[in-house]
This record gives C-alpha cells, structure tokens and sequence, in this order.
C-alpha cells in the first residue's frame, strides 16, 4: 500500500538512480599499444619451497611434513621476505630446530624442523627454496591516464611446481632480442634476449590469469593510442600483431582470427593463425616471448598473444583486451 502513494518523481528518480552502472570502469577508452619485448623480475611473497634433499641420509623437511610448493611466511616466529633472512633467522637459532610457519593452498600451518650443522658451520635444512622469478614478455599496453599496463596476457608460475607465482612485488625492464630459435610441431621456440636491470621501466603489482599488470613509472612512450575494442566489436577475419624478433624494433606481422571461443572465459577468448610469411620463416609460428604481444584490428586493440597451439605452432589463443584491462584496474 506505501509503494502506491509515491508520487510519479519519485519513482522517475528511483529509475535514474537504478539504471546508473555500478562498475563503471576507471580504464581509458584509448591506450598507448605496446610490442616492446621486456625483462621480468618477480618477488614471491614469502620463500618457495622447490625441492627437498636428505641430510645425513634422512629427509628432514619431508619428514616434518614439507612439500614442494609451499611458501614459507617465518622462522621462530620472525616474518620472512626473503632467502637472506631466511639464512640469517636459522643462524640465529641456535638450536638443532625450527618452527617454521607456511601456506599451502592459502592454508596457513605450522611445522617443527631438525636442522644439522655441516663441518664448515652452516646449517642444513634440507630444503631447496627460491624467493624470485625472472624470464622474459612481451608490453600489452599502457593506460596513458593512470599509467597502468599490462603484459603476458597469462600468469607466471613458478616452473618446479607449475603453480601461479604469488608475488609480493616485481619489475619490468628494458629488454632486446638477440636471437630466434624457432617452432616445430610439438615443440615451441622461444626469444632468446638480455635485458637491463638497471633501466626499469615499472613495478609489477598483480600476478595474475590474465597477465602481469603494474605502474609504469618511466616516461611515456610517444606512439599512437589505440581504440580499446569491447568483445562485441571483435570479429573472425585480418589483424595484426606488434612484436619484437630482432633487438628492439617493433614491428607488425599479419594474422587471421579464425575463432572467437569463449567471450566469458579469463583468457584463451580467440584462436588465429599466422599469414605473414616473414613471421612465418622467422620464428616456425608463436614463439615463447611473444606472449602479450598486441593485437590490432583496424584502429583498435583487440587483444593480446597468450598460448600456442602445441600440434600447430603458426595458431595460437589471445585473450580480449578489456579482460586484461579489467583485471589491472582491480
């Protein structure tokens, strides 16, 4: 009965007040178009466990219930970020063992260690560990208003475990190709290249299914923006993508986009094969390395390089751009 006493204003302005989007999105409709190759340095949150080994012929981490994957968070209590204070909290202890705080499938648990000093004073563990990942990609885009990119167009996992990398923090750098080895059936090539670690380009923030995404901090590049095409302006037929096989040029190498799969999947939205016959001689089909790079339709940005098809490396998948761009603005 209250509902039908609200006078017709009143109702006009609850419509309005609905029909406002709730997500609006905080990306540009334009975007600075990457290509460039880049150096990847990520930092795990915490140590990773990659591996065990025996210590006087027992498993000491095995034996206290440590896997392969697991990532230390601290050592007697004192939070850990890294290999060296992992070293220097065991050195501290003083002791024949250790507790030893970790996450496994974002559980949290804790376990006792024995540990056992060699003849030259350090201690052993048993545990093999790393606490970073580095490699190399390709710069999908970056947003020219809040200086945001992206890159990769998939996650980074840590190779022993095959798992997604949880990162604390990471960087990108200047990077140049210095050769090609090409693909075959079954078997992808990869860029071969070097990059500078004193020349960061930007801070990687996020790590995940649909690429790396960060701040770039370094001055913008000056290249022409791109329209950011929605999933509905995509469509089958020519496109190009924008790579680096040699040094630091970018250049365009034509494709054909043979299939739009799954509009409502993270990544792996499209299937494309190669046309261009230079990629083609160059580089035996999609190559590790050309992950991220752009792809083009006309004067939009329709996605981005993601995976190869194994069995025919000149397809591949690429993920929609506005997937990613989603995704670094969380």
């Amino acid at each position: 009965m209250f509902l039908k006493k609200i006078n017709k204003t009143v109702i006009t302005l609850l419509l309005t007040f609905l029909i406002i989007p709730i997500n609006a999105l905080a990306y540009s409709d334009r975007v600075i178009v990457g290509g460039e190759n880049i150096g990847i340095t990520l930092n795990s949150k915490g140590v990773l466990i990659v591996g065990t080994y025996t210590v006087d012929g027992e498993n000491l981490a095995s034996k206290a219930g440590l896997k392969t994957g697991d990532l230390i968070q601290s050592i007697n209590g004192q939070k850990i970020n890294n290999i060296d204070e992992m070293a220097s909290a065991i050195n501290s202890s003083n002791n024949d063992e250790i507790t030893i705080s970790y996450q496994r499938n974002k559980n949290l648990k804790t376990t006792k260690v024995k540990i056992s000093k060699d003849e030259n004073g350090v201690y052993k563990t048993g545990l093999y560990v790393k606490d970073s990942v580095t490699g190399i990609g390709t710069l999908t885009y970056i947003d020219p208003d809040n200086k945001h990119f992206g890159a990769l167009g998939h996650e980074i996992e840590e190779q022993t475990t095959g798992k997604l990398l949880e990162i604390k923090d990471g960087k990108i750098y200047d990077s140049k190709v210095t050769g090609i080895t090409p693909s075959n059936d079954g078997s992808p090539g990869e860029k071969k290249a070097e990059y500078d670690s004193s020349k960061s380009q930007g801070s990687v923030k996020e790590n995940t299914t649909q690429g790396i995404f960060g701040t770039y901090e370094d001055k913008l590049p000056n290249k022409k923006t791109y329209k950011v095409a929605s999933k509905n302006d995509i469509k089958t037929g020519s496109a190009k993508i924008l790579t680096v096989l040699n040094g630091t040029e970018i250049k365009e190498y034509d494709i054909n986009i043979t299939q739009i799969t799954n509009k409502n999947a993270k990544n792996k939205n499209f299937i494309f094969e190669i046309t261009d016959k230079t990629l083609k001689e160059k580089t035996g089909g999609i190559i590790q390395g050309m992950s991220g790079s752009p792809i083009i339709q006309g004067d939009y940005i329709v996605g981005a390089v993601t995976h190869v098809v194994v069995n025919n490396p000149y397809k591949g998948y690429g993920i929609f751009i506005t997937n990613m761009l989603e995704e670094g603005e969380n």
